[in-house]
């Protein structure tokens, strides 16, 4: 039976894969707030259990069998959280925490049932795709504000849910998933963008907006 823990390890391996990278010891022992010695026990443990292949200072990367079971975890999360955001009017701050106690515990009978009920998602309130139960995935927004061109029409499709203050200040700057904006200036050096949402102009730090992911509006839509 695997572990609540095996399950976390196999989940942030994913996430560190689906932004390109191959994770470190040092990289998880960040992630799971815990020792580099603990990472590699537990690393060892996953490789002999065929979930992941490992070796000392080459970094780790999932099998077929623990991607599987990480995109298991992450639509368990994203369903739930799907679900507060939805029917218990959770905000985007609140989403993750919750859903990190939940997603270990329920039955695949309640996840068909939520997805049921939300009429499947494709995406949660974050805008992160949702795997299906085959492990598929729907495509993913990659675009930053930080870098996306000015005077064009976007609308924010992803944020980063890493940090509940970084989800705060989003909120107050009113960039969260389908909201319409155009950037009206970048300051140089890595100063903050001058955004457009409506009638209202927003200013907004740089490094924030490197984790608001945009895509150009269709005008032909």
């Amino acid at each position: 039976m695997l572990t609540q823990a095996i399950q976390d390890y196999l989940k942030l391996i994913y996430r560190f894969e689906a932004e390109g990278r191959r994770p470190s010891t040092n990289d998880l022992a960040r992630g799971m707030d815990v020792a580099a010695a603990s990472v590699t026990n537990m690393l060892k443990r996953l490789a002999d259990l065929k979930l992941v292949t490992y070796a000392s200072y080459r970094g780790v990367s999932l099998t077929d069998s623990g991607r599987l079971i990480a995109l298991e975890m992450l639509r368990h999360h994203r369903l739930i959280e799907t679900y507060l955001a939805q029917a218990l009017g959770y905000s985007l701050d609140q989403l993750h925490d919750e859903a990190e106690h939940l997603e270990h515990h329920i039955s695949e009978q309640f996840e068909e049932r939520i997805d049921a009920l939300l009429g499947y998602p494709r995406y949660d309130p974050h805008g992160d795709p949702i795997p299906s139960k085959e492990g598929l995935i729907p495509p993913r927004c990659n675009q930053a504000l930080s870098e996306a061109a000015l005077d064009v029409d976007w609308v924010v499709r992803r944020i980063s849910d890493h940090s509940k203050e970084l989800l705060r200040y989003l909120m107050h700057c009113h960039l969260v998933p389908e909201t319409k904006l155009r950037i009206m200036d970048r300051a140089p050096f890595e100063g903050p963008l001058t955004l457009r949402i409506g009638e209202t102009e927003v200013m907004v730090g740089y490094k924030a907006a490197c984790y608001v992911y945009v895509e150009q509006v269709d005008r032909g839509a």
